[in-house]
């Protein structure tokens, strides 16, 4: 970078403005984050496993471009190799020390599950042709696969999911035991099921794990190695840097921007937050306050359109729509998740007198375009080309191949050797734990297609419910932010599609889009959700501020998050469904203006400090406003507008 666009800060008003270090964020990431527990390998066995990573990759792209193989075998054989690799990369315990060390039990295991899974792929023609008359060697076969994967589950990703699918498994013998047949044959219904069949293990989750995801998880390492996250950061500072506390702005942009692509609110808040973070502390921003707008924006990242992370992908497939359908969709909720972040942190940074980066000292925007803007390609053709009716495995491939090519202009980026097996070996570890999580979330789902507890779940829920929608829709809320605390957003999103979803598509009649959306998006916020908010906990670290502040802080600034689902869950409106072009221009003004009444009450400022009655009115104002509907306007209108001449009147008072 030149000289002239490094950046310098006003540190007039700052108090605090140490922060963490690389250590600090690693040993916070290790005690709460699975993903960041790894073994420790030195010289040749980290070099054996970094190109079995490499070629992981390689065999998937390998699979679903050329082989033309069975899906059932394609599938058992991509899950026998992911317990493989996840055994060789997490160790048994968190915080293990241990330098290339593998214990007799790991390998024993690591062998018996993946043979597992192979055993199935080689014989594949006899077991089909038994049907459910599966041998007793075959069952003993299942449940060996089965327990070894979730053994691999708790070692990458943790124990709550395998909570969950534990009932679930419990609830599939209870129901056959409770029907009369012997507990030998009820293990082998569930065995052949979960097993055998593509509605268990190697269910629809696997099934787009082991193509979409996979690839675009490929997509996401290649696009972060030509260096698109810095150029995001000096996009946003060359946007928002010399605004009103500058910094925190472009922490929303640029989080948004590298989150979008990542899929990983974690991840992304520590890459980003490595560089944001220290700047809104140099402006004058607390530590809770500096950490949460990273967190936040961090998180909403995997519902900025047109990635979404890889969930995305999983919903196009379970609601039955073409993926560039959800995008398009997703467009408006997404804008006002940022919006709300964004007002926030202008309002802190009025309310605390804070300025933003010095003009000469931020990157010009179109000479920075004009010099970076080709990095941009790779996004732009994935798009095009899913639009265009590419399948979504070929548009992946390719737009990883184009930014393997956009690299070679800058020397730093250019994919050597070195940087395309790096490439390569962060998209395969990257895979793991979500190729995981999606198996025991298809055995979740395997259970509710064989015992018919999903209509069970239906009736209980009306039953509770009755007619109130509001009650069904928290219930299901509350559902995904525990499920989600602790599971990644993929396996979450999977579980409550199967679950909670066709409750509220088949019991309360709402939107199927609607529905899927409104558990994505509750999913996602759990990892900024106290009491487990790793997301938050990843910003505290690198701001040296109180873990608890932070996720609160982050909790309040995703305020839109926990609003806008209900708002799309009654009025489909949002999403652009049954809706006009007039309603859908009236729907944007109106829940923009609201959320700045309800992001101005929450923060307590508008034009100068707010009363208790000032916020109360600005914030039933703003909910007014964000619910789709004439009257409901009026009254947000009126309100919001005393509390902002409110304000005014006080301002002049105080100038006077």
């Amino acid at each position: 970078m030149a000289e002239k666009e490094k950046m310098k800060v006003n540190t007039a008003l700052a108090e605090d403005t140490s922060t963490g270090t690389a250590e600090d964020v690693e040993a916070i990431m290790k005690k709460y984050d699975r993903e960041s527990n790894t073994r420790i390998w030195e010289g040749m066995p980290k070099t054996v496993i970094r190109y079995l990573l490499a070629a992981f990759s390689i065999l998937m792209v390998y699979m679903n471009l050329f082989a033309n193989w069975d899906e059932r075998v394609r599938r058992s054989l991509f899950v026998g190799i992911v317990i493989i690799l996840v055994f060789l990369v997490y160790p048994a315990k968190k915080g293990s020390t241990k330098v290339n060390r593998m214990s007799v039990i790991d390998i024993a295991l690591m062998i018996l599950g993946s043979g597992a899974f192979f055993y199935f792929v080689v014989n594949f023609k006899t077991i089909i042709s038994h049907a459910t008359r599966i041998s007793q060697i075959e069952v003993y076969v299942g449940v060996i696969g089965i327990l070894v994967l979730v053994e691999a589950c708790r070692r990458a990703v943790g124990i709550p999911i395998l909570c969950v699918a534990t009932a679930f498994v419990c609830y599939a013998f209870y129901n056959g035991l409770d029907s009369g047949r012997a507990f030998a044959a009820v293990l082998k219904s569930v065995i052949y099921n979960l097993f055998y069949t593509t509605s268990g293990v190697i269910g629809t989750p696997i099934g787009v794990c082991s193509t979409y995801i996979a690839l675009f998880i490929l997509f996401g390492a290649f696009l972060e190695a030509t260096g698109i996250s810095e150029f995001f950061i000096q996009l946003a500072n060359s946007l928002a840097g010399a605004s009103t506390g500058g910094p925190a702005k472009v922490a929303v942009i640029s989080s948004a921007l590298c989150g979008m692509v990542s899929g990983s609110s974690v991840g992304n808040t520590v890459t980003t937050g490595s560089v944001t973070i220290p700047l809104m502390k140099k402006t004058g921003y607390k530590g809770e306050f500096a950490g949460a707008v990273e967190a936040a924006s961090s998180t909403g990242g995997q519902i900025m359109p047109p990635i979404m992370g890889a969930a995305a992908f999983l919903m196009a497939e379970m609601v039955g729509v073409q993926y560039g359908e959800i995008a398009m969709r997703a467009i408006f909720p997404a804008l006002l998740y940022f919006t709300g972040i964004f007002i926030t942190v202008h309002l802190e940074a009025k309310r605390l007198g804070l300025k933003g980066i010095a003009k000469e000292d931020l990157p010009k925007f179109i000479p920075l375009f004009i010099r970076q803007g080709y990095l941009l390609v790779p996004l732009v053709a994935l798009v095009a080309m899913v639009m265009k009716g590419f399948t979504m495995s070929r548009a992946a491939v390719i737009a990883t191949i184009l930014a393997i090519l956009v690299s070679i202009p800058n020397k730093q980026t250019r994919m050597n050797l070195t940087r395309f097996i790096n490439a390569l070996e962060t998209g395969g570890k990257n895979t793991l734990s979500v190729a995981v999580s999606c198996g025991i979330a298809g055995i979740i789902a395997g259970v509710v297609t064989m015992t018919g507890l999903g209509q069970l779940l239906i009736s209980a829920i009306v039953g509770v419910a009755g007619d109130r929608v509001i009650i069904a829709l928290f219930l299901t809320m509350l559902t995904c932010i525990v499920l989600g605390m602790g599971v990644p957003t993929t396996a979450n999103y999977i579980i409550m599609a199967t679950t909670c979803a066709p409750i509220l598509v088949n019991g309360m009649g709402i939107n199927k889009i609607a529905a899927n959306m409104f558990v994505f998006y509750f999913g996602i916020v759990a990892d900024i959700t106290p009491p487990v908010a790793l997301a938050a906990y990843a910003g505290s670290a690198i701001a040296k501020s109180n873990p608890m502040k932070t996720a609160m802080n982050a909790s309040r600034l995703a305020i839109a998050a926990f609003i806008v689902p209900y708002i799309f869950a009654f009025n489909p409106a949002m999403l652009f469904i049954d809706a006009g072009v007039l309603d859908v221009i009236l729907i944007v003004v109106t829940s923009l203006v609201g959320l700045f009444g309800v992001a101005a009450g929450l923060e307590g400022y508008m034009f100068v400090n707010m009363n208790p009655i000032q916020r109360l009115l600005s914030v039933a104002g703003g909910l007014c406003m964000l619910i789709p509907g004439t009257v409901t306007d009026i009254i947000g209108i009126v309100l919001v507008g005393i509390s902002a001449a409110w304000q005014i009147s006080g301002k002049k008072k105080v100038v006077a």
